[in-house]
Formats: C-alpha cells, sequence, structure tokens
C-alpha cells in the first residue's frame, strides 16, 4: 500500500473502531445483555462495515485526491515512507513504554479508579443499575448504606457516576484479559491518540509535520499522564481527531462515498457525549458547521447533521437512562449548557433558512466578499493576540475563589488547604487558581510552542476571514471555543497534574496544531526568502528540538516514574481472603469510600457501610442480621483496633507504593507516599 494511503487510514482507523464498538455495545447495554459472545458477534459484522466505509475512497477521484487530500501537491500519492514509518514508530515507541509504566489505580481514591470498578462489573454482568443486595444483611437498617465515592445510592440500587462510554471500552479488555486488561486499555488509547492527532497534523499543516506533531504531543505529561490510568478523556481525544479527520477526507470523495465519510464523521464527534458529558460543548461548533454546509446545498451538511445528532442523542439517552443521578449532581452546570445548546441549535435552523432564501443569501455572500476585502481580518489576527496576552496578565488582575455550596464542595476546600499547607501557600480553600490557566499550558508545552500556537491562530483567523483555508474552519473553531472556555473556567481541582486532564482534552492537541502549523507557515516564508533546503531541513529539525526541550525538561520525571503499584496483587489477596456467602459490613468511612465497591464488584461479595454516628449495638444489630439471613459476616475497617471488639483482627490487604505529587503554582514534579491497610474481623456465632 502507499505510504500516504496507509497514513491516511491507520490514523482515522481507531476512531471508526471505537464508533463501531460504542454502536453496538450501548444498545445491549440499555437492554440489560452486555455480554461477550454478542457484543463481539455483533462488532465483527459493524466494525468491518464502518471500516469499510469510512477508509475506502471513491475511484476516479484521484485528482480531487491530489488537489485535497493531505495538505500536498501530490496528494497521498507523494508522501515519503519516512513520514508514515516515522509516524508508526513514535506511536509504538509510546504504546510500549506507557504498558511498562501503566498505573494500577483500581481502589477508589479518584477518577481512574472508578472507571475500572464501573467497567469491572459491567464486563462481569453486563447490566446497570448495581443491586445493594439489602437482603444479605438482614434487610435495610437505619445504619446501613450501599453508596461511595462514584457510587450512588439510589431507588434502592447503587448506580455508577460518570457515562458510559468509557466504561463499555474497558470491559472489552476485562474480557480479554481480566483487570490487567481493563488497566491496558489507558495505553491503547492513549497511543490512538498520538496516532490520531499525527493524522490531523497531516492533513491539515503538511505530512512531513505529521511526526513532529506526534512526539510533540506523546512527550507532553498531560498525554503520559492520562495514558498511564483509565482517564474518560482517552477515547474522546481518538473520536474527536479522527471524527475532525474524516471531515477533512470527505472533500476528496463524491456522491455516497462523502455522504458516508460526513456520517461516521458526525457519528464519532457526537458519540464524544457518550464518554464525557461536557463534550456536548465541545461539538456545539460542529452543529453550525453542519448547518453552513446545508445553508449552502451542501449535500454532505444533512449527513453531518444526521450522524452529529444520533451520536449525541445516544449519550444523552444513556445519561437520563443509566447515569441520572450523575446528570442531577452536574444539575447546576449542565442546565446551563442545555440551554446554550437548545438555543445554538435554534439558531443553526434560522441560519440554514437565512442562507437558503435567495435574497438573503446573495446579501449574506456580498457580506462575507466585503469582509475578505476589508481590514476585519487583520483585526481580528490582532485581537487573538490581544486574548492570549490578556490571559498573561489574568493574575495580576484577578483571584478567582469558590465559595463552598455542598458536601463535596466542603471535602475540596479541606483538600487544597492540605496541599497548600504542605507547599507552604497561604492557606485558603477556596482559591480556585483557575487565573494561572494559561501558565499550566506553558508548563507542559512551553513558551516557544505557545508563541508559534499564538501566530498559528492570528494567522489562521485572518485566512478564514478572507475566505481561504476553509478545511481549517471547523478545527479553528473547535479549538478556539473549547480553549477560551476551559482557560477562562477550568472547573477541576486544581492541584497538579491531575488538572491537566482538563487540558489535554483539546486545548493541548489544539494549541500543537496551531503550533506546527505556524512552523509550517514560517518554513514556507523562509524558503521564499531564497534559503536552500539543506539549511531550511537543519533549521526546522533545530527549531521542533528547541521546542521539545520545555516539554521534555517538564515530563522528564514523569517519564520514567512509576506510581500506583501492587494495587492488583494486594486486592485478589484481599478477595481470596474473604469466604463465600459472606457479607461485609466496612465500620471506617475511609476504608468504606475506597473498598466497598471493589468488595462487590472484584470480590463479588455484598457489601455495605454503617454510618459514621453508628455504635457498636448498631454494628452487632447489623451482624445478627447478617447472620438470619444465613450468610458469614465480616468486619472490616482501616487499622486493627476498629475490628478487634467484633472478631480476631486478621489483616488483608497492605499496600506501600508511590502516588504522583501534586501541586497548585508550579510544575508537578517528584511522588508523594501512598499506604493502605485493611482488617476485617469474623465475629463468632452467637
Amino acid at each position: 500500500m502507499n505510504a500516504g494511503r496507509l497514513l491516511v487510514r491507520v490514523t482515522v482507523a481507531p476512531a471508526l473502531l471505537v464508533v463501531a464498538w460504542l454502536a453496538v455495545s450501548l444498545p445491549l447495554l440499555l437492554a440489560g445483555v452486555f455480554r461477550p459472545v454478542p457484543a463481539i458477534a455483533l462488532f465483527v459484522p459493524v466494525a468491518a462495515a464502518v471500516l469499510w466505509f469510512g477508509l475506502r475512497s471513491r475511484p476516479g477521484v484521484d485528482e480531487a485526491a491530489k488537489r485535497g487530500s493531505l495538505n500536498a501537491p501530490g496528494g497521498v500519492e507523494s508522501v515519503p515512507r519516512w513520514v508514515t514509518w516515522s509516524v508508526l514508530a513514535i506511536t509504538v515507541a509510546f504504546l510500549v513504554l506507557q504498558v511498562v509504566m501503566c498505573a494500577e489505580q483500581i481502589v477508589v481514591r479518584r477518577d481512574p479508579a472508578s472507571y475500572v470498578q464501573f467497567a469491572t462489573w459491567l464486563a462481569e454482568h453486563g447490566s446497570l443499575p448495581i443491586p445493594e443486595s439489602a437482603a444479605a444483611f438482614g434487610g435495610p437498617d437505619p445504619v446501613l448504606g450501599f453508596a461511595s465515592p462514584a457510587f450512588y445510592q439510589d431507588g434502592g440500587a447503587v448506580v455508577p457516576q460518570f457515562m458510559a462510554g468509557m466504561p463499555l471500552i474497558l470491559a472489552l479488555g476485562g474480557w480479554l484479559g481480566g483487570t490487567h486488561g481493563i488497566l491496558l486499555m489507558a495505553p491503547l488509547l492513549g497511543a490512538c491518540c498520538v496516532l490520531a492527532f499525527a493524522g490531523l497534523v497531516a492533513r491539515l499543516a503538511g505530512p512531513r509535520w505529521a511526526p513532529a506533531g506526534a512526539l510533540l504531543l506523546a512527550l507532553t505529561l498531560p498525554m503520559l499522564y492520562v495514558s498511564r490510568s483509565t482517564f474518560s478523556e482517552l477515547p474522546a481525544i481518538v473520536l474527536l481527531l479522527g471524527g475532525l479527520s474524516l471531515l477533512y477526507d470527505m472533500r476528496r470523495d463524491e456522491g455516497r462515498g462523502a455522504d458516508l465519510k460526513a456520517f461516521l464523521a458526525g457519528a464519532a464527534l457526537g458519540l464524544i457525549v457518550l464518554v464525557r458529558i461536557d463534550g456536548l460543548r465541545d461539538v456545539l461548533p460542529v452543529l453550525v458547521f453542519a448547518g453552513l454546509l446545508i445553508g449552502r446545498r451542501r449535500r454532505t451538511g444533512y449527513w453531518v447533521a444526521g450522524g452529529l445528532l444520533l451520536g449525541t442523542a445516544a449519550g444523552l439517552v444513556e445519561g437520563f437512562t443509566l447515569s441520572r443521578p450523575y446528570l442531577s449532581y452536574l444539575g447546576s452546570s449542565l442546565k446551563p449548557l442545555l440551554a446554550i445548546s437548545a438555543a445554538i441549535l435554534v439558531a443553526t435552523v434560522a441560519m440554514v433558512v437565512l442562507l437558503r432564501a435567495d435574497r438573503t443569501g446573495t446579501r449574506l455572500r456580498r457580506l462575507g466578499t466585503a469582509v475578505a476585502r476589508g481590514q476585519l481580518p487583520g483585526v481580528a489576527a490582532v485581537l487573538t493576540v490581544l486574548v492570549m496576552a490578556g490571559f498573561a496578565v489574568r493574575p495580576l488582575v484577578q483571584t478567582v475563589r469558590r465559595v463552598p455550596a455542598t458536601r463535596d464542595d466542603q471535602l475540596n476546600v479541606q483538600f487544597i488547604e492540605t496541599i497548600q499547607r504542605i507547599q507552604h501557600l497561604p492557606v485558603d480553600g477556596t482559591r480556585q487558581y483557575s487565573e494561572l490557566s494559561l501558565y499550566w499550558v506553558v508548563w507542559y508545552i512551553g513558551v516557544p510552542a505557545l508563541l508559534f500556537a499564538t501566530l498559528g491562530a492570528a494567522l489562521l483567523v485572518r485566512r478564514l476571514l478572507r475566505g481561504q483555508s476553509p478545511e481549517w474552519l471547523l478545527p479553528y473553531a473547535m479549538v478556539v471555543w473549547t480553549t477560551a472556555q476551559v482557560l477562562l473556567r477550568p472547573g477541576i481541582t486544581p492541584d497538579h497534574p491531575w488538572a491537566s486532564r482538563r487540558l489535554i482534552g483539546l486545548v493541548i492537541p489544539g494549541l500543537l496544531l496551531f503550533t506546527v502549523f505556524a512552523c509550517a507557515w514560517t518554513v514556507r516564508r523562509v524558503r521564499r526568502v531564497g534559503y536552500g533546503p539543506k539549511m531550511v531541513n537543519r533549521g526546522t529539525v533545530i527549531g521542533v528540538a528547541l521546542m521539545l526541550v520545555p516539554i521534555v525538561l517538564t515530563s522528564g520525571g514523569f517519564l520514567v516514574t512509576r506510581t500506583e503499584q501492587h494495587e492488583v496483587g494486594a486486592v485478589r489477596g484481599m478477595c481470596d481472603a474473604l469466604k463465600p456467602r459472606s457479607s461485609v459490613v466496612v465500620v471506617e468511612q475511609s476504608t468504606a469510600d475506597r473498598f466497598l465497591q471493589v468488595v462487590r464488584g472484584m470480590c463479588g461479595l455484598p457489601a455495605a457501610r454503617v454510618s459514621g454516628g453508628a455504635t457498636t449495638a448498631d454494628v452487632r444489630r447489623v451482624i445478627a442480621g447478617v447472620t438470619g439471613a444465613g450468610r458469614r459476616p465480616v468486619i472490616m475497617a482501616a487499622k486493627r483496633e476498629q475490628v478487634a471488639p467484633y472478631g480476631t483482627p486478621e489483616r488483608v490487604l497492605h499496600v506501600r507504593t508511590r502516588q504522583d505529587g501534586r501541586t497548585l503554582t508550579k510544575p508537578p514534579g517528584g511522588t508523594w507516599g501512598l499506604s493502605m491497610e485493611v482488617w476485617i474481623a469474623e465475629p463468632s456465632a452467637p
């Protein structure tokens, strides 16, 4: 196969496979029959069809391909082999490194372990919600609870937090390789992110820049961080970058081929909502873009809109049926987002009507011509630079705080205060540090890359307003739309590297995309001046290397540091120590937070917690209820003395490892110790 065609196809294949898997697995989950045999039996033909329509190019349009494909005069036919093989080598090297360094976050402390436990339940049971199994404790009791962080108690059942998209993908790894298979899906998805980013760079900046783009993204600390643990950003990035690449590729097809690519692109972008509910914000520019195509009487606009609405509807249906408590928890931010989405939908419909009206359409086209010939493109370019400068000076004029309104907010305040004391910072738990958001970006990509990204954004807005580079319209709109909102309000606990996950979703890939574009533009300008190819190539290599220096300075220590190890073996040992027909009662709050769903999902035993105010008499009443139900009571806590009143203590889990350090005002570095113990006691029969 031609190297260019291989690059085009291999960089969108991951997104197409994710689309096929979600299209098959979500209906099965909604029906309560998400099991290996039906899922894989349906996935194989669906994946084959999706790959066929998504990767196939219609014969007889090679000239169109040469004009538009991969941003090169010769199109896919002129891509050197070293480009494709370099991209693949970087991807494989990244995958190998991340597999070796993969974390084992399965004890619930933050989101990655929550996704692992969610996926473990789906892989084992194939349905939601999770039964409380109150009967295993002798029935309901006032001191008993079944909820834990990321697992809500709702209507007599336990409902996992978050959307089901990521757990559905992870469950496939669970079927293939158990818990380790689930964990290794993160490095695999991370490698797919790097590959998909290289494909988008090749299409928009030129294929010779694809290896540089892949290397820049792969070495950033946020990319390394999220692809060592099961973060939901990973499939969202694959779908986003792959969807944008498919929209680019539809330009080189005609008729049914372009329509199907447009539909698959829209579906990939819409399914981001099934992975992350806040993805609804990110894909709003796609809706407007589809409306613009329809308004200009482009048939592909209907297909983009159809795929987008179908994928988004799938996410919303799952959210409001299987993840409703989570969406209710997010109500204060989700309701405004839904209102904004509805308003943009109405505005898009109005835009389509206006564009398709002959008189209005003519006037708008004349207005566009006047804008292209006027001063607005230059003004917009200058404004872009000023906006970035505004974010740079923001810490001098603003300190972002948030008054806690809920129990979770108060816990977050205490957490921030703890970090502030450790780092000898002024103690103020309401600080959000959002005013430093642009400096977060600088930590991870460096000043040179940020300056080139600003230049690239300014150049692109000027081009777009002049009616040039139409292939950049949607990528530019999505990057600017999301980046501006994230920088204004990151909406995440501001400790790093944790907070870097908010940047890796689109901000860092988008800015690096602008960076590479600006580099390519600079090289072309230098060549026009008259410098020879050897000098230009040497300068290009040096320039990319200089941009890599600040990236590696931040990520270098993390690159070869393993964290969150030994949890899988420790949990297996704990489960082996719990005898069949046991009902586990957790009497200590932090142990309940961390292990309630672990016991329920990985050990396969009913688990409940007692309220913080429960007395020894309350616990003994629960023990009697378990015994009366014909089961074996097990008391669980973090310390020996907490279970000693109920029987002979036995330590069933002991982990000493390292976790990622946490910083608030400087780039992350170093690790913190992490120690966990679990003790049990089995009360003797009365």
